[in-house]
């Protein structure tokens, strides 16, 4: 079962928020698999900001199609990671529908995942009210499909083919205030934080 989502702007409104993200990666070369993860922040971003205007332009798109965006930063780790290796980062993305119910089209990202150049996906919900997301990079490609089995759960399968053959199941709850605790609009953004709750360091299996 999935929660019920009209189109794929409304998809990221819902993943709006700050998500602690346990994932476990099969590397098929290798026949093994990783376990790692993060802490996300995604806020969303209007169709008029001048990021996505430029987004969309590096594209070689039309401003005017767009129709919101989001940023997203993350921080983590993963098992095989070297000392002083990291994971985090962010990244601003938009965007624009090829169809009238904004269930299909283009998301523009200034820097990639799987390679940090800009670079242009297809997104397309299925009958479930998944998002399906196909990203085509210079030496390899991605396809994943992202659902909320409710809306503070997400859930995201991923492969990577290319130099590095690569499917990875991630877990993605989102950080809810503990009792007593009230949310704050002190960012510089003006996007709302959450005071962290405690929680175990990041190691071998835990909460991208």
């Amino acid at each position: 079962m999935s929660v019920p989502i009209s189109d794929a702007l409304s998809f990221f409104r819902l993943s709006c928020g700050r998500w602690r993200s346990q994932r476990t990666s099969h590397h098929l070369l290798h026949r093994r698999a990783e376990a790692g993860g993060s802490l996300i922040e995604v806020t969303e971003v209007e169709a008029s900001d001048p990021r996505l205007q430029a987004i969309a332009e590096l594209h070689g798109q039309d401003p005017a199609g767009l129709v919101g965006g989001c940023q997203v930063r993350w921080n983590g780790s993963m098992a095989w990671d070297k000392a002083g290796e990291a994971h985090q980062g962010e990244s601003v993305f938009g965007l624009i529908p090829t169809d009238a119910s904004g269930r299909a089209g283009l998301l523009l990202r200034d820097r990639g995942y799987a390679e940090t150049a800009p670079v242009a996906g297809h997104f397309r919900m299925d009958e479930r009210d998944g998002l399906l997301l196909t990203t085509a990079y210079e030496t390899m490609s991605s396809l994943e499909r992202f659902w909320f089995p409710n809306p503070n759960l997400r859930l995201r399968t991923s492969t990577v083919e290319g130099l590095s053959n690569t499917a990875s199941f991630c877990m993605e709850s989102r950080c809810l205030p503990i009792d007593g605790e009230k949310e704050t609009n002190d960012s510089d953004d003006g996007a709302t934080v959450v005071s962290e709750p405690p929680r175990r360091p990041l190691v071998s299996a835990f909460g991208w």
